[in-house]
């Protein structure tokens, strides 16, 4: 089986259910003692199972919208009155949010839920008697702390460094330099105990070379987060995972098949660490192609269950035939022609991660759309709005100003031509392996192999020494030597390394970590985004966090 099921023992289970609504200091009576539970790496493994389904939950979810829908990789249009959801969408976009933001305020749940998990499994292992089990298991839990701690700090500055599990007192806002030591801290402390292996056995879970790769994170954007660079630490961590020999670049022939729904820990070299998504579990959902799919093409890609039957070259929206089945993905998100601009060598293989202009079936032949006039062009004008109207799939580059006549400059209109504005993101395959409901089998990846070169490249060319032979420019070409039939680059600048990085980890949760150390956070793009407040960079904290900590104090520029 592909996938890695982490299984939750019943007891942890209801403890971690129960601890937020009921008091602490009931006696429980149960054999279930840390003397005797968990002790086996088994049992451990069985008992961390919460925090990696809190880890899970909104990865892929709030926590991905925060981090792709505020910069240029990605928008989520208005259609009419589809996907307003009280502007939150359009807020993160024109970088207009404020503290009562459901986005932001569910990325915050996310990460102190995240956080409290750990923090309760964690005081429970504490408890267990001594072992090698016990400490790596101590130690990956600390690693996923250590983690969420990092997109706390990443996400929203200064937050609280609350550890212990039962502590009576509220932790106070903690500056973000501190924040950052204590992740530091954490993760060199974790490094010992945690395993070196790279199998099946440790997929998805945190291994030294997942500690080593936050690291790097860390020290390549330290001058953000703490005013002091750290380039050397950064290219130190990713000499560590690149001398372990462990890892490599997915050859060309295989890169788009890494984001399949059929991936998993035998197919992937590059993978440092990855979240495992399943489609018939629950605690997180993997439904990218819900949103990134252009809707008219849920036969195409076998969408959900979407099948063209007995028909060769099926008409979308006509529903007879011979078992024709066309479930529509939603399909509100798109990138920005800003962002895809850096898609500009025709021979590289991540060109086809995206769907542009005209849509054909597997054979080539054209892609037809059976709608009415005025469902093709809301505006229509002629004499028969509900006569049938036949065109061919083609999807439009999403301009700055769209079209006159619609409710607002952010709303696309509800009509075809509408629902096919946008370039559209299919790196993650809709999952044609499940034909009962949305989810996804794709597992998601965190730290890719590639993102490690980058990452070191990128400290060489801001003044970092170069080690192990290799030059910020022969760490590019590797990367590119197994993505385009072009020929090696001759140099290579920060600019550079800016859109290499666009192409490689497009819609993996890193653009806006790497707009802000660019400094192209305050750019222009998209559906009007033009705001250039700095103090943006951070998130504000939601209204929810001040009503279960009276002790935070709000980053600056955000009204309390």
């Amino acid at each position: 089986m592909k996938k890695i099921f982490l299984t939750i023992a019943s007891v942890i289970g209801i403890a971690v259910g129960l601890s937020s609504c009921h008091k602490t200091d009931v006696k429980v009576n149960t054999e279930l003692t840390p003397d005797i539970f968990p002790q086996t790496p088994a049992q451990y493994q069985a008992a961390s199972g919460a925090v990696y389904i809190a880890l899970r939950s909104d990865y892929t979810g709030a926590y991905f919208f925060s981090q792709s829908h505020t910069t240029d990789e990605s928008v989520l249009a208005v259609y009419n009155t589809d996907w307003i959801d009280g502007n939150r969408y359009q807020e993160l976009h024109r970088h207009t949010w404020t503290k009562d933001n459901s986005g932001i305020s569910g990325v915050w749940y996310y990460l102190t839920n995240l956080i409290g998990v750990a923090n309760q499994t964690i005081s429970i292992f504490n408890a267990a008697p001594a072992s090698s089990a016990k400490s790596t298991s101590l130690a990956e839990l600390k690693t996923v702390r250590a983690f969420a701690y990092y997109m706390m700090m990443d996400s929203f500055g200064n937050v609280p460094l609350d550890t212990l599990y039962g502590a009576k007192d509220l932790q106070p806002t903690a500056p973000r330099a501190k924040v950052f030591s204590f992740v530091e801290s954490e993760l060199k402390n974790s490094l010992p105990y945690l395993k070196t292996d790279v199998n099946t056995t440790t997929y998805g879970l945190p291994t030294k070379y997942l500690a080593y790769s936050i690291l790097a994170k860390m020290y390549l954007n330290a001058a953000v987060y703490t005013g002091a660079p750290r380039y050397d630490d950064c290219i130190a961590a990713c000499d560590q995972i690149i001398s372990s020999g462990k890892y490599s670049v997915e050859p060309m022939a295989s890169y788009l098949q890494m984001f399949y729904p059929t991936n998993g820990p035998t197919t992937q070299k590059e993978f440092i660490f990855a979240i495992p998504y399943d489609a018939s579990t629950n605690g997180g959902n993997m439904i990218f192609a819900r949103y990134n799919l252009n809707r008219n093409l849920g036969i195409r890609y076998l969408y959900s269950g979407s099948t063209p039957g007995g028909f060769t070259d099926p008409v979308i929206n006509q529903n007879t035939g011979n078992g024709l089945v066309n479930n529509r993905p939603s399909g509100p998100s798109m990138t920005t022609a800003e962002f895809y601009a850096n898609f500009d060598d025709p021979n590289d293989i991540r060109n086809k991660q995206w769907l542009t202009g005209q849509q054909y079936w597997q054979d080539g032949t054209p892609i037809m759309v059976s709608t009415t006039n005025a469902g093709y062009d809301q505006f229509y004008k002629g004499s028969a709005p509900n006569a049938t109207y036949v065109y061919p799939l083609v999807l439009s580059q999403l301009t700055f100003k769209p079209r006159t006549g619609t409710n607002s400059d952010y709303d696309l209109g509800r009509d075809e031509i509408a629902w096919n504005t946008g370039y559209r993101n299919n790196k993650f395959l809709a999952d044609y392996t499940n034909p009962i409901n949305r989810n996804q089998n794709n597992d998601y990846p965190v730290f890719r192999y590639s993102d490690i070169l980058l990452m070191k490249a990128e400290a060489i060319l801001r003044g970092g020494a170069a080690t192990l032979g290799s030059t910020a420019l022969s760490l590019v070409n590797q990367i590119k030597a197994n993505r385009t039939t072009t020929p090696a680059l001759g140099t290579i600048t920060l600019d550079g390394i800016y859109s290499e990085r666009a192409k490689e980890l497009a819609y993996e949760g890193w653009r806006r970590n790497d707009m802000i150390r660019f400094g192209k956070y305050e750019g222009t793009w998209g559906l009007g985004k033009t705001n250039a407040d700095t103090y943006r960079r951070i998130f504000p904290i939601p209204t929810s966090g001040f009503q279960t900590n009276t002790k935070l104090v709000q980053n600056p520029g955000y009204a309390n």
